[in-house]
């Protein structure tokens, strides 16, 4: 649970506890344009002139075609991937603090942990290049944003097990 109340968005309160009852596996970093160009060997990014390395996070990719990634690798390798809930996710950038990052309440650190407006160059960068959290997560605050299973909203002001929040449609 946050510290700060303050410094949360709209749409994260109430804060409240969440109980992560089941484990889950995590990638330690976001997927690659190359890991996603397996599953569509089509795939551009963006309507940019300059496409992004290899090494890049995949970016531009919409919730439906996120899902379809994560069926086909199941598929793939014989082991079943899906999209983290939101609640998983947080739960792996906070990597067990209360903080507003999972490295201190203050942003001077941002730019060791993260790729963001300050320092992107408002591109992607290849993964893992930042310092990873101390559960070894790499680019959790920053670089493109993540798909998870559930969206991202408001919650009910109790404490819950498992949640999951609004459904993604």
């Amino acid at each position: 649970m946050y510290k700060d109340i303050d410094r949360i968005d709209f749409d994260e309160k109430p804060a409240h506890q969440v109980t992560i009852t089941r484990p889950f596996w995590m990638g330690v970093t976001e997927v690659t344009v190359a890991q996603y160009r397996q599953f569509d060997p089509g795939f551009k990014q963006g309507d940019s002139k300059v496409q992004p390395a290899d090494d890049d996070a995949v970016s531009g990719v919409t919730w439906e075609r996120a899902v379809a990634f994560c069926e086909w690798l199941s598929r793939k390798e014989g082991k079943p991937y899906r999209l983290p809930t939101e609640a998983e996710w947080e739960y792996a950038c906070r990597a067990g603090t209360t903080t507003a990052y999972s490295f201190d309440d203050s942003e001077l650190q941002i730019g060791v942990y993260a790729w963001y407006e300050a320092n992107s160059r408002k591109s992607t960068h290849p993964v893992g290049q930042k310092k990873p959290n101390s559960w070894g997560f790499y680019d959790m605050h920053g670089n493109v944003w993540e798909w998870c299973t559930d969206w991202l909203g408001g919650y009910a002001n109790e404490n819950s097990n498992d949640q999951i929040g609004r459904a993604h449609v």
